[in-house]
This record gives structure tokens, sequence and C-alpha cells, in this order.
């Protein structure tokens, strides 16, 4: 997600597991504590960094064995510009946690890419029981361009290049991977967007950003009526503010110190990191009941936080939905620290 990104929802707060204890990632193999995926075969398309990285580090952490994919490698940088992060790193930050990373250089705009991934899985693997889509990479189409202004001022190019990202990618690597899902005998699917169905009642301010972070909400919905039959899981899922790798770098922080950047927006004091979406949505994976309880719904790392009893690595549980549904949309009188 980006600087513009923050998100919403309400939830059962019934605590069915606590997987993590709210440490630190010290990125060493961690296989004694929770195994609860072990055996299970995932695909996190869009794993570069950000919450995808997360991701797959937590399912690893679980046990899976976790195909990790994106277009910046060790030798080709993707559009994004960032050589910082590859999918060869995530995939060995998945293996030191514990579980099996398997990098593979994917163009999700490019269905014959991403049939050759979901055939190599077949091949490799005969299953696929967790798919993760966390596609988007349109932080640097976000500028003056878009934000603040009307549709018609946007950029086509740059409109429609944000659709490919955030709602094409999705929908081509849903059809082209869903036919060896629904071989699990408990299919999951995720989408990762940005805001709740809640929240994106509001006009997240240019359409072509609305259209991009409200399709994998109604791809979930829709998907969660195809998998009922199969006993699957379709979700869509939100970070609140992430400190991401890339909004680091833009407060020319580090997660050690992170806080500093709250002098040069206030609001950054609610941001969370991207282990607190990943802890929440691998013990999701984790919950036999999660399809009675989530499927076709939208919900948020804060609400499955309280679900399933997840913390934050700094031991918080931050809650930015409600402080800027409460604080900064609603006028009332509250500090971030009082949602964390």
């Amino acid at each position: 997600m980006d600087d513009k990104d923050i998100s919403t929802k309400d939830v059962s707060t019934k605590d069915v597991s606590t997987p993590d204890t709210g440490t630190r990632d010290t990125g060493t193999a961690d296989t004694g504590r929770n195994r609860s995926l072990a055996g299970r075969i995932a695909l996190v398309a869009g794993a570069t960094r950000g919450a995808g990285r997360a991701l797959a580090v937590e399912l690893g952490r679980a046990g899976a064995t976790v195909y990790v994919t994106g277009r910046t490698t060790r030798e080709r940088a993707s559009e994004v510009g960032r050589t910082t992060e590859t999918i060869e790193e995530s995939a060995e930050l998945v293996t030191a946690a514990g579980g099996t990373g398997i990098a593979v250089p994917t163009d999700h705009l490019d269905p014959d890419r991403v049939g050759a991934l979901v055939e190599r899985i077949d091949r490799e693997q005969g299953r696929l029981d967790i798919l993760v889509n966390d596609l988007w990479g349109g932080e640097h189409l976000l500028t003056g361009s878009v934000f603040g202004k009307k549709s018609w001022q946007t950029p086509l190019a740059d409109g429609l290049r944000i659709l490919d990202l955030g709602v094409r990618s999705h929908v081509i690597t849903a059809a082209l991977a869903l036919p060896l899902l629904v071989r699990s005998d408990a299919p999951l699917h995720v989408e990762v967007t940005d805001g709740t169905a809640a929240f994106n009642r509001r006009y997240r301010e240019n359409l072509y950003y609305d259209l991009a972070k409200t399709a994998p909400i109604r791809i979930a919905f829709g998907l969660g009526q195809e998998l009922a039959e199969y006993g699957g899981t379709a979700v869509a899922v939100t970070p609140g503010f992430l400190r991401s790798e890339q909004m680091l770098a833009h407060f020319g922080v580090t997660e050690e110190n992170w806080r500093d950047a709250v002098a040069r927006d206030p609001h950054f004091a609610i941001a969370e990191s991207p282990r607190y979406l990943a802890r929440a949505v691998a013990a999701l994976a984790a919950d036999p009941d999660r399809a009675a309880r989530w499927n076709g719904g939208s919900t948020s790392s804060a609400e499955l936080a309280r679900a399933y009893g997840v913390r934050d690595v700094d031991g918080s549980r931050p809650d930015a939905l409600a402080y800027f549904e409460d604080v900064v949309y609603g006028g009332k009188a509250a500090s971030p620290d009082d949602y964390r």
C-alpha cells in the first residue's frame, strides 16, 4: 500500500488461537513453535516486498511451501524501480523462517507466464491449498496526476495501467490458478487490497484508484460463492497504514526508527508492520472454521488480529481504520496511541 493507503470493518472477537508472541522476527528458522500449515502449498502472487513478502514469510513460518512471484529479480527490476527487494530474497526469507520458499519470476499480466507457473506448481506439488493475490506495484502512478484529479484530468494511460495492475492481474491469476486450487480439501483464496467494503464506501479520491481497490473486494465476494461447494473460502483483506519498505523509504526512516517520521506525518503513529496482517492471515489459514466466519467477506488486519489473538511486532494491536474513521474523518479528539 502507498501513503494514501489506509483501511476497516467490525468483527468477531472470538480468540481461536495465539499463533505468535509479538516479538520481532529474527529471520531464523522457528520450526518448533507453530507448524499449523505444515504440508500446505501456497502461492503468494506479488511477494517481492511489503505485505506480500510478509505474508509469504508467515505462511512459511507456519510450515507451508510457498511459491513467491513478482517482477523484480536480482537481474531485473520492475517498473516500480526498486532493486533493494527481490523475489529471490523473499523465497530465502520464507525458508529461513522454517518453510520452503520457491521464487518464480512472473508477470501476472501475461496469461502464458501465469499458466506456466500454475503448471509448474501442479507438476511439482500436485495441488495448491492457498492462493494470495497481493498484486499491485502501482505506487509510482499515484502522483499529483492521480490523487485529487478528476477522472478526465487523469492521463488515460496512467488510469488504465492502474486497472491493469490492480484488477486485471488479479483476474488473470485467479482464472488460471483456481482449477488447481479447488483440488485442495480446503481451498483458500485471499485478495489483498486497500480498504474494506465498509471503508471504501467513501470515494478513494480518484476513479481509477477507487476501482482498483474496490474490485478485489468484489472478486472475493464472487469467488466466495463459487468456492462454497468445494468447502473453500475467499476473503478480501487489507492492512491499515502499512510500514512497507517503500513507505519507510518515503519518510527516510527504517523499521527500527520509524517513529521519527511521525514529526512529518502525525498519522504515521498508527502505522503497522507488514507482519501484522501476515500473522493474522496465517492464523486465518489455519482456522478450520474460516469458511463460516469469513467466506465472501472483507476484513482488516486489526479485525483479524482481534479474532485470532495476534499482535504486531512491538506487541501492540493497531487499528488504523478505526482511527481514520473516528479521528481523521470523524473529528473525534483522540490520539493514535488510543488505537494501538
